[in-house]
């Protein structure tokens, strides 16, 4: 039979357990926030990159166009702003020496500007035309922008299983004016922070796009690149996939090639 004193003893035991796991706990919204965070943790440091890659756009029948082409990233450090990124493309002719620049922000539209070589001219994308195609992918400007961990607000859903992985199921939506999307879904494995699937929800909170990443490789002994991305479009059936064939860090970028006066002659 219990005494007074170890029924006393063990309701005050249970209540500290109790204390303890509410104060340790945290709410779904602080869990998303706390894995975004860390996958943001895990990329820092690579200074910059020089990505070689095949773009091919594919219609609902099948007929396709490919494009080659180079996407430049230079890390940014400071709370109110985000990396820098070049895209330039080498074939085929109709595009060849089409340059886009990013600067990306974090709660202001990023800047953007493109230089059409056929206009002869560098034009700058509009904060309300983010969510319009990217040189007729299925990839808007707003994707090609970086996705820093202030752009959005997260909550965690659930964990579940991914493949041979276990994956973090995390909802994030944006706190920018004019986002094309009301919210994303991700699909990020707990043990390296990768991200293996994002689907995308337009303003009406319709999903419409739906992108998958695979062929990870591991660059530096750190960093993580899948090596295909796969944009699907599950209104129009159109797709655009992404294959790298080279990435370079700590390359001898500088800022100032990331200039909108360097555009015209980006290479």
């Amino acid at each position: 039979m219990y005494s007074v004193a170890k029924i006393l003893f063990v309701s005050l035991l249970v209540f500290g357990q109790f204390v303890g796991t509410m104060a340790f706990s945290e709410t779904p919204e602080e869990k998303g926030l706390s894995i975004a965070v860390e996958a943001d943790k895990r990329d820092e440091g690579f200074e910059n990159t020089v990505a070689t890659l095949q773009m091919t756009l594919s219609n609902r029948q099948g007929a396709q166009s490919i494009r080659i082409l180079k996407i430049k990233t230079f890390e940014m450090t400071g709370s109110d702003v985000g990396d820098k990124s070049l895209v330039i493309f080498d074939s085929p002719r109709d595009v060849m020496g089409t340059a886009f620049l990013t600067h990306s922000k974090i709660l202001e539209p990023d800047d953007q500007w493109i230089y059409l070589p056929a206009l002869g001219r560098i034009k700058r994308i509009s904060s309300s035309n983010k969510s319009g195609s990217f040189m007729g992918s299925e990839f808007s400007y707003e994707d090609m922008s970086s996705r820093e961990v202030g752009k959005y607000k997260y909550k965690w859903l659930r964990d579940e299983p991914c493949g041979d992985l276990t994956c973090f199921v995390v909802e994030s939506y944006p706190q920018y004016e004019k986002s094309g999307y009301t919210k994303l879904i991700a699909w990020i494995d707990t043990k390296e922070y990768r991200t293996w699937k994002t689907e995308f929800y337009n303003r009406r909170g319709d999903l419409f796009k739906v992108l998958k990443f695979s062929d990870y490789n591991l660059y530096l002994n750190k960093y993580w690149r899948a090596g295909n991305l796969f944009m699907d479009n599950v209104v129009t059936g159109k797709t655009t996939e992404l294959i790298w064939s080279r990435f370079d860090f700590k390359t001898d970028l500088q800022e100032n090639d990331f200039s909108k006066s360097r555009l015209a002659t980006a290479k």
